[in-house]
């Protein structure tokens, strides 16, 4: 699959701009992992999530250029601009969760969503937007389908919510609508924290400018290579950054 590269000409905000809605009190690391890997390949990311969370990343700007921190009261006022909205990567499971998921989702059904973590744990079945990326590992995907995934399972219901499912594993099962890919690769250093949440923040930046199936997939295969890259330099030693930072030259050795 040939996936967007930005044209010679093009300007600022013309090459995807995201919205990451995450993090928590509880968990202040996951969004910042998803944020880190989508600030470089999209042009702008606009962050959104708790204030504790928000300052973190305002005293990281260094190394956060490409976006700008907003809080999480104002976020309905960037969802129309941007291209796509990750929702979920360290929200914790609550209520509070539940209810930012449900009314966003709902309220803009319209909009190209990467529904991780948190949020896939809180939401509903009934609020699933059409053409939209969900990422669950096993356990998340049996909790929402009530069902054990399997490469059937994972097409029947992709067709039948009219959605793409990346199930996250040994092999990543990624279908869209009836048509399945399963991707091998990655190894045990990838059982780290974070490394989710490094997927999901490279699957919804390439969704900002390719379509759906092509974003989860093409995620998902420069994800566990670049998990198979660091195998071959450090064993099973790396983190979920060593693998954010992987990820821009395997993209670069796969797209250009």
């Amino acid at each position: 699959m040939k996936l967007y590269i930005p044209a010679k000409n093009s300007h600022k905000g013309q090459n995807g701009k995201l919205l990451l809605i995450g993090g928590s009190d509880l968990f202040h690391a996951a969004s910042l992992w998803a944020l880190k890997v989508a600030s470089r390949i999209v042009d702008l990311v606009h962050y959104s999530s708790t204030e504790e969370n928000n300052q973190i990343v305002k005293e990281l700007k260094k190394e956060f250029r490409d976006g700008i921190v907003i809080k999480r009261a104002d976020v309905e006022s960037y969802i129309q601009e941007d291209d796509c909205i990750l929702i979920g990567p360290g929200m914790e499971r609550n209520n509070e969760t539940k209810k930012i998921t449900e009314r966003l989702l709902k309220n803009y059904p319209d909009k190209k969503w990467v529904i991780d973590a948190g949020a896939l744990q809180m939401m509903e079945l009934s609020w699933i937007p059409q053409d939209s990326i969900l990422t669950p590992h096993a356990r998340e995907f049996r909790r929402l389908f009530n069902n054990q995934p399997s490469e059937d399972i994972v097409k029947r219901m992709s067709y039948e919510f009219n959605c793409t499912i990346l199930v996250k594993g040994v092999t990543d099962i990624v279908c869209t609508k009836g048509e399945c890919k399963m991707v091998k690769g990655g190894n045990s250093g990838m059982t780290k924290g974070g490394t989710g949440d490094v997927l999901a923040g490279l699957v919804a930046s390439l969704y900002c400018k390719n379509i759906a199936f092509s974003a989860a997939y093409m995620g998902s295969v420069i994800n566990k290579k670049a998990g198979d890259r660091l195998f071959k330099k450090v064993g099973y030693y790396f983190n979920a950054s060593d693998l954010a930072d992987e990820i821009p030259k395997v993209m670069k050795s796969l797209i250009t």
